[in-house]
């Protein structure tokens, strides 16, 4: 984690250059001052939207816990839209563009599945359950077959889906 950190500082500068640089593109495109007026409606949009995504969230997190579900399918739209409207609050274009995109609902269910594998990499299998519920896993009668490696991609085909829970070991 400490090595991808190095590189923040190095990034956020190369996201605030790529931001004057396409600020200053459609100045001289379209007006300094209309510019100046798509920055500011963005920011605003994206405030207004932070309210709006952050009430949704808070409740549909309180629904699902009201009805005993899990709630990280809420937690989880609820992050990717509420980063949506952050970067459409943060004075920029770009910033502006990709959230909006993250609001559009293709995106934002493509982030969201993205949210959720890497919050399943990052928390053990328990937690992942309690957060996401139990898993739908396809498992395939017969003989056993060898472990494949890390590197090849698992298929089963033929078997019949079944509820089931991954536990790791030495946990209860």
């Amino acid at each position: 984690m400490r090595r991808k950190l190095r590189f923040a500082p190095v990034a956020i500068v190369l996201a605030v250059v790529l931001e004057l640089a396409v600020f200053v593109g459609v100045g001289r495109a379209l007006g300094f001052g209309t510019a100046v007026l798509l920055v500011f409606a963005a920011s605003l949009l994206g405030l207004v939207l932070m309210h709006r995504e952050g009430t949704r969230a808070w409740r549909g997190f309180r629904a699902a816990a009201a009805a005993g579900q899990p709630p990280g399918a809420q937690v989880t739209n609820g992050m990717v839209g509420l980063a949506g409207a952050m970067l459409l609050a943060v004075p920029g274009l770009v910033s502006g563009l990709v959230g909006l995109l993250l609001l559009v609902p293709p995106v934002r269910r493509l982030a969201r599945a993205g949210v959720r594998r890497a919050t399943e990499r990052r928390v053990s299998s328990m937690v992942a359950g309690d957060l996401f519920g139990p898993r739908t896993v396809r498992v395939r009668q017969g003989a056993p077959q060898p472990t494949p490696q890390p590197q090849e991609p698992v298929v089963v085909d033929g078997g019949r889906a079944i509820e089931g829970e991954i536990v790791e070991p030495g946990r209860h």
